[in-house]
């Protein structure tokens, strides 16, 4: 039988009030929902990607605000959770819809995304606030390995032991810190380079974790860690410490981060330390710095930007005051430099301006003509009131160094009213960079980055050329100072080592597995060293001291003279990117 035309108008209104009561059903707190747990599953990738879906749970962190990352964290309330371990019970929710505070409990219905390796719901059809509730208990954050954070995504945690800071790189420009549980050292300080110190840099990339600002623009105002702004009397310090941190675990742009639901507390555990007092007694102190690209313009307040070091002549005159006061302050005799710009050696030169501003008690080593074609060059400066040069200045321009690369100075010194001479050589080998590395150069993934080979015939020229000098009357011995741009392990040092050189600072300082108390480098959260102080086997026993003073690695970039900071013109403090190596010797 044939349906009756009032039966099919009211069939026709039934199937047209269908998809509405369907949706009003969908958006009534408290009805069926997808388990969040369901939404993320037990792997990197939701098995839902690409379904519209409809969650409830309660907002724990907004992040709609101006910069922030356009949307919420959403968790399950603790008592509707799967009790699973190895799945997340949050999401992230990007919309700009303005309903919900955190606290209020959300029925949202979107589709499931994959955003960058952040599990997420877009694309939102309904948002319904169902009301206050209470916000998840925070889970504790036990380890920092992405196996065990994958299962806690966008949840709730919280700390319960101090995470150290490893790395500040990104502090000005994106409002981060990374944090370890303790400080991390680069494997080839204490390792030989190859497969074991391979794993060893990967277990520290995969201890790590971003404390964020929650926002996602550049150069915040203010700089939000420490909490209440950076300063130049306000820092925090790689190797300091951070305790109880509570938010949310996210992950985005490429990095695991904590969102803080209310500020951490900062610890300083590595405190800044005055310049080391000079011993008693008859001595000379030398210093070692990289000046981190020190170019002058063309000496006559012209020629900025420059090209590798300050874009304007008040960035410069900040530059020049930050390092004369880390270069003064140890008070030494003889200071070797390195990254300084290779312009010659009149009155405008960056060497005659920077000697200049040392004092009028300072003298510069001077070679024109054998400083080789680099745009940076290394450099020897003295308190001509307290040491003599003997003999003439010599520069390493054979081999390696014909065409290439930053030919090393050497000069010998004898200390006014002290009897014994020392040489004092600079060398700046080759970087890590691996701009233009050929077959030979590449990285080997030994840990030793590019250019380890052309480092390593470095050296061995080096100690090749200095057993040919003459010794002068009443010789102590040889100090090779500078930066070799290779940690303690690495190949480049080894022909020092066969050849009966010390590194001083290694030899009263020792490295006890992995724990090293001294550094002058830090890069990408790992620390070592790359400039040293290498005695010759005469002159070991005459060295009484030798120490890096952690003025520049540990410190912010932000608080470098580029930043421009209140505060910071006269000080020390980052000065430079490497730690000054300082060396006492009784002659």
């Amino acid at each position: 039988m044939s349906p009756s035309p009032w039966h099919a108008r009211a069939f026709l209104a039934v199937l047209l009030l269908l998809p509405a009561f369907q949706a009003s059903a969908a958006q009534s707190c408290g009805q069926p929902a997808t388990p969040i747990s369901e939404v993320q599953g037990q792997g990197d990738t939701s098995p839902l990607v690409g379904q519209q879906v409809t969650v409830e749970g309660v907002l724990t962190l907004d992040s709609r605000m101006d910069g922030g990352f356009s949307g919420f964290y959403l968790q399950q309330a603790d008592g509707e959770t799967d009790n699973n371990p190895d799945t997340s019970e949050a999401v992230f929710v990007y919309t700009r819809r303005s309903a919900g505070t955190p606290g209020d409990r959300l029925r949202i219905t979107g589709t499931v995304k994959e955003f960058h390796g952040l599990t997420e719901l877009t694309d939102i059809r309904a948002l319904t606030a169902c009301g206050s509730a209470p916000v998840p208990k925070a889970r504790e954050l036990k380890q920092l390995h992405p196996d065990a954070l994958e299962a806690l995504e966008n949840m709730r945690v919280r700390t319960t032991r101090p995470l150290t800071v490893i790395s500040s790189w990104n502090l000005a420009r994106y409002g981060e810190l990374t944090l370890a549980p303790d400080d991390q050292v680069i494997p080839t300080e204490y390792l030989e380079p190859g497969p074991q110190a391979r794993q060893a840099a990967k277990q520290n990339r995969q201890h790590r974790i971003r404390l964020d600002d929650a926002r996602s623009v550049r150069q915040p105002d203010p700089i939000p860690w420490p909490p209440g702004g950076l300063t130049g009397s306000s820092t925090v310090r790689n190797g300091d410490t951070v305790h109880g941190i509570s938010g949310i675990l996210d992950y985005r742009f490429g990095a695991w981060r904590l969102q803080p639901d209310e500020p951490p507390v900062f610890k300083s555990a590595n405190p800044r330390a005055p310049a080391p007092s000079r011993p008693e007694g008859p001595h000379v102190r030398i210093m070692t710095m990289n000046l981190e690209n020190y170019f002058n313009g063309d000496g006559r307040g012209n020629g900025f930007p420059t090209s590798r070091g300050a874009p304007t002549p008040g960035l410069f005159r900040i530059q020049s005051q930050k390092l004369t006061a880390a270069l003064r302050r140890p008070d030494p005799d003889i200071i070797a430099v390195t990254e300084l710009e290779n312009d010659g050696y009149d009155d405008t030169s960056a060497i005659a301006q920077l000697t200049a501003a040392m004092g009028p008690e300072w003298e510069f080593v001077a070679t024109p003509g054998a400083d080789g074609n680099d745009k940076i060059r290394t450099a020897l400066l003295y308190r001509q009131d307290r040491v003599d040069v003997e003999g003439a200045p010599r520069r390493l321009s054979s081999g390696p160094f014909r065409k290439q690369g930053r030919p090393p100075l050497a000069q010998t010194f004898r200390p006014k009213n002290q009897g014994l001479a020392i040489r004092v050589v600079v060398p700046h080998l080759k970087s890590k960079s691996c701009r233009n590395a050929n077959a030979a150069n590449r990285d080997r993934n030994d840990g030793q980055g590019c250019y380890a080979q052309r480092r390593s015939k470095s050296a061995r020229a080096l100690v090749s050329w200095l057993e040919q000098q003459p010794e002068a009357d009443g010789f102590a011995g040889t100090l090779i100072t500078g930066d070799f741009n290779s940690y303690f392990r690495e190949a480049p040092l080894q022909p020092l080592k066969r050849a009966g050189f010390t590194s001083m600072v290694h030899h009263f300082h020792p490295c006890k597995a992995h724990t090293c108390n001294h550094h002058t480098f830090r890069y990408k959260g790992q620390k070592g060293s790359l400039d040293y102080a290498f005695a010759s086997a005469p002159l070991v026993s005459r060295v009484i001291g030798a120490r890096t003073w952690a003025i520049n690695a540990d410190e912010p970039p932000a608080l470098g003279y580029k930043a421009n900071l209140p505060g910071i013109q006269t000080s020390p403090w980052r000065a430079s990117d490497h730690d000054p190596v300082i060396t006492d010797i009784q002659l």
